[in-house]
């Protein structure tokens, strides 16, 4: 079991990551190439992967066993900002955490010769082992990144609304039963008994498209409180939205920020709702008030923004007016 314990710091610095983790869906996906029970999706993605990663596979593989420990200076807090953010990271590892977190993994795996060196550090060793992470993020990953990241956002949408509209409380009770709020306690079925205390920290979420059932957690709690959970499929009604089908025309974020606005909102309400940052929000409805889909009006240091009838038209399929 798994007890993520809170504060009422912490609840307020818990937020849903913004953008599919490559690094973490590289580690995860590898696993998911070896895992025997079958699923149609994960079937479906296991036959057309290419097979140039099969060189990539022979490095990663024992570094990420597919049961237990990984170490966790394969998915750095970097890797938020894309796949060569994080391979940077990965790569100016300190020499005394390789060692650490090497020798943790070599306790449960048996590892290659040249993990040695990569425990000391050895310049050509991470240079292959980042090539290795690119090759594998190129010739498996990237073919289906598309269908990742739509996955991963229609998740991350439905958490950042619901922590907007009714708090990170209620957001927290979304996650059932795979985690299970019961204040100040998160909870999951853990392959082990591990208590974490975030300590005013508070927690990133990050939505995985490759995690299927049990989330997962770095285990060194200096780092930054991390917990990654299985990305909820789209369900048939939300894939039928208006919205949804606007997606292909405007962009996912142009059409959920229209969608957001079928309620009147502040550029900061609308922030919120659609799961982007402020001058976002407010550079999309720029966008839509110049196509005629939306109309703003100031008052005092607010913008407040609302559907025209053409907007909501486009939106919902039903004229107004």
């Amino acid at each position: 079991m798994l007890r993520i314990h809170f504060s009422a710091g912490d609840l307020a610095r818990t937020r849903i990551a913004e953008e599919p983790d490559p690094l973490w869906e590289t580690v995860l996906s590898l696993h998911q190439l070896r895992e025997k029970r079958r699923e149609p999706v994960l079937d479906d993605w296991r036959r057309r992967r290419c097979e140039r990663g099969v060189r990539a596979l022979r490095m990663l593989s024992p570094l990420m066993p597919p049961r237990g420990y990984f170490p966790d200076f394969l998915t750095p807090a970097e890797a938020s900002g894309g796949l060569e953010c994080g391979i940077d990271a990965v790569l100016a590892t300190p020499r005394r955490q390789l060692r650490t977190e090497l020798g943790l993994l070599s306790a449960r795996n048996p590892l290659p010769h040249w993990a040695r060196q990569l425990a000391d550090g050895q310049a050509g060793t991470l240079h292959r082992l980042g090539r290795a992470l690119r090759e594998y993020h190129a010739s498996v990953l990237e073919p289906a990144w598309q269908d990742i990241a739509s996955h991963i956002e229609g998740d991350r949408r439905h958490r950042t609304e619901t922590q907007s509209r009714l708090g990170t409380e209620e957001m927290l009770r979304t996650f059932a039963p795979v985690l299970r709020w019961q204040p100040p306690v998160l909870s999951a079925d853990y392959p082990v008994e591990r208590d974490v205390h975030l300590q005013g920290r508070g927690l990133l979420l990050v939505p995985s498209y490759f995690c299927r059932h049990t989330p997962v957690a770095l285990l060194d709690e200096a780092l930054w409180p991390v917990l990654v959970y299985p990305a909820r499929p789209p369900c048939p009604e939300a894939l039928a939205a208006p919205g949804a089908r606007l997606a292909p025309l405007l962009g996912h974020t142009r059409a959920a920020v229209l969608q957001a606005l079928q309620e009147p909102r502040t550029t900061g309400e609308l922030a919120r709702c659609a799961g982007v940052s402020l001058s976002s929000a407010s550079e999309h409805a720029s966008v839509l008030r110049r196509a005629g889909l939306v109309a703003s009006t100031r008052e005092r240091h607010r913008m407040h923004h609302t559907l025209t009838q053409l907007g909501s038209h486009l939106l919902t399929g039903v004229l107004v007016g």
